[in-house]
């Protein structure tokens, strides 16, 4: 999995959809270089940013009481397929998003942008469905990114740049056998809790990092920008 920052390995063979969502919108740059080769599923918001870039989505879906009404139009004038929900429901934008985008898609990698710099509990609803989900997601933009690790699962990250600080935040309750190799405080099979998440603000010490995890999940967030 590339992105202008950094490359996760392993890689899967499966299909990449970009969703872009209505949060902090990502640098124009930054978003037209991940949407390249990729598919896109907007959210909500989110049309707006592809409608400055004019990057066409496969489809738009939400409630829209974020959207501007011609930002709407404007996908209805590229013959976007446009879903709209009630303000009124029981699931958010994007968990409404994600579920719909499997139906369609079907196996695939999911990139989230626009997910942060809002609210707080959205973030978390945010966080907290993606970890849910037993297929890979990230949520990322220029400034930061979070995605997820299960148990048994090992990554390597190379960075094209640096980041500020790395940070492990269980999403179970428990999260053992954690390691970490690379950063300015190492981790050798350490157990990491939700009930006392000390592992952040971390230091990358190379160009590349590897972290395994052998029970629980567990979230990598790095910021390359405060």
């Amino acid at each position: 999995m590339k992105f202008p920052q950094y490359e996760i390995l392993p890689s899967t063979n499966a299909q990449e959809i970009l969703f872009v969502t209505g949060g902090r919108a990502p640098n124009c740059d930054w978003l037209n270089e991940v949407a390249r080769g990729r598919k896109i599923f907007c959210v909500d918001r989110g049309i707006e940013i592809c409608r400055k870039l004019e990057l066409v989505p496969e489809i738009l879906i939400g409630d829209f009481d974020s959207a501007e009404n011609s930002s709407v139009e404007w996908a209805r004038t590229k013959k976007i397929p446009v879903e709209r929900h009630p303000v009124d429901k029981d699931l958010t934008d994007t968990q409404l998003a994600l579920n719909r985008a499997e139906e369609i898609f079907g196996e695939h990698v999911a990139i989230l942008t626009g997910c942060f710099g809002g609210r707080v509990d959205h973030l978390y609803s945010t966080i907290f469905t993606c970890a849910a989900h037993e297929r890979k997601i990230f949520l990322a933009d220029e400034r930061e990114i979070i995605f997820f690790i299960s148990g048994g699962e090992a990554i390597d990250v190379t960075f094209n740049q640096k980041p500020l600080a790395l940070s492990l935040l269980p999403v179970t309750e428990i999260c053992t056998g954690v390691t970490i190799k690379n950063v300015r405080w190492e981790l050798d099979g350490a157990t990491l809790t939700q009930k006392f998440p000390n592992a952040i603000s971390n230091r990358v010490t190379d160009k590349k990092i590897s972290v395994s995890v052998e029970r629980g999940k567990l979230a990598i967030y790095l910021c390359f920008t405060e």
